[in-house]
């Protein structure tokens, strides 16, 4: 159970506007500062350490009050509201110069690696996200399933599948408005063979039988509005998305959260709302032109910190429909994600200098140095032609033209499956040939 802030009345927030504007306390400004960068909840601030002759219910109302200075109402019917903070715009400048189109020209990416980052970023993803919403298999599983395309064999993988060919199916239609229809297409295509009942897929709840539980106590936490505001809210949410005319400038990387919020907030399918709900962030930030987007894998962050996901939620729900909660949760989420793909980078690139190494056999690629890292980090690993095919992205013939020379080379050995399917392990000789080039 979420415990309540301390209800503070209209003179309790005029007095203590007065007393900011009025006092000089520095300890004071420098501490609620502190407090709002993490965007605390009462739960934290009744434990801050206080200036003296000052109660934290005390600093509760000077808190909110300087969240208040900054406050925008952005869906009215719900009563829902923003304040930014300083924290918030100095990482969403941050963000616009990293994710965006001033990086276009000199990216982080090496223009030799894009695509395979690219593939291994969608998979994460898919896999994160499923994983959050019950899918339980493992990322190896996972992945050889998405890379050799193999039908799904369960729910977990079918939750897998789906959100992969969803994020491509984004990808590809990024600069479409949205509408209703792409919206339930969306839904269609992230749900597909995992509801109970075929018949939600692809479409809105029919009923207010919908509520959020807490997944251990099954304490209803959230009870959305009834579904018979579902259209309007469509309508809304799809002018909010696609920018149309709006009356307050909200910068895109928040607006694009507060479109994941709301589609938790509303509920608006029987399942799926969670997963629909980031692929649609996802979608909005390529849409506004952070291309980067396509290479964090956003939602393995989440999956690292459910706890506090989910109490961003709750947060938002206890304190008057304060999205400042969600908003910081989200953007301090971009930051991780962002030092996450980073440290990818980094750790290829380290592999891409070792590699160099095997170069010095001669006669071989750079794709064959990767193949013999395969096998000098995992001594029993069986690949096969598809295997290779898959991980490059390219030809059978041109995998098979790669195996061939590590095996010329005494590095490799064939192993027959059957009479069609063979398979490829280590040489007896390949240590030692390796360990002449060391």
């Amino acid at each position: 159970m979420i415990e309540r802030p301390p209800q503070l009345t209209d003179k309790d927030i005029a007095k203590a506007y007065i007393d900011l504007s009025k006092k000089r306390d520095d300890e004071l400004t420098s501490l609620i500062e502190k407090i709002n960068e993490r965007y605390e909840y009462w739960s934290d601030v009744k434990y801050e350490k206080t200036p003296p002759s000052l109660s934290n219910t005390d600093l509760w109302k000077y808190v909110k009050t300087s969240r208040l200075r900054n406050y925008s109402l952005i869906w009215p019917k719900y009563g829902i509201f923003l304040s930014v903070t300083n924290h918030m715009q100095r990482l969403c400048h941050e963000f616009d110069m990293n994710f965006g189109g001033s990086w276009g020209s000199h990216s982080m990416i090496p223009t030799e690696n894009k695509d395979t980052y690219l593939i291994n970023s969608l998979m994460e993803e898919a896999i994160s996200s499923s994983q959050m919403e019950g899918a339980s298999t493992t990322r190896k599983i996972a992945k050889e399933m998405l890379r050799k395309n193999i039908a799904p064999k369960d729910k977990s993988q079918q939750m897998i599948f789906n959100n992969y060919q969803t994020i491509q199916f984004i990808v590809n239609n990024k600069q479409k408005p949205l509408t209703k229809e792409l919206l339930l297409t969306i839904h269609r295509l992230m749900t597909e063979n995992t509801l109970e009942n075929p018949a939600d897929v692809g479409r809105f709840r029919q009923n207010d039988e919908v509520v959020v539980e807490n997944g251990i106590t099954h304490e209803i936490v959230h009870t959305p509005p009834s579904y018979q505001e579902i259209p309007t809210f469509i309508n809304e949410l799809c002018s909010f998305f696609n920018d149309e005319q709006p009356s307050i400038f909200i910068h895109p990387i928040i607006r694009g959260i507060v479109v994941h919020f709301m589609i938790a907030y509303m509920h608006p399918f029987v399942d799926g709302n969670g997963r629909t709900a980031r692929a649609l962030f996802y979608w909005y930030m390529l849409k506004n032109g952070y291309w980067l987007t396509e290479y964090l894998s956003i939602s393995k962050i989440i999956a690292k910190s459910k706890k506090a996901y989910e109490n961003s939620y709750l947060y938002v729900e206890a304190d008057d429909n304060d999205l400042g909660y969600f908003i910081t949760y989200n953007l301090r989420v971009l930051n991780l994600a962002f030092r996450d793909l980073q440290d990818y980078i980094k750790r290829k690139q380290a592999i891409k200098e070792q590699n160099k190494q095997f170069l010095h056999l001669g006669n071989i690629n750079e794709r064959q140095a990767d193949i013999i890292r395969v096998y000098y980090d995992n001594p029993k690993e069986v690949l096969t032609i598809k295997d290779i095919q898959v991980k490059f992205g390219i030809t059978p013939t041109t995998a098979k033209s790669d195996i061939t020379g590590l095996i010329n080379l005494g590095l490799l050995s064939e192993i027959s499956f059957n009479k069609v399917k063979k398979g490829y392990i280590k040489n007896s000789r390949f240590d030692d040939i390796i360990a002449n080039i060391l």
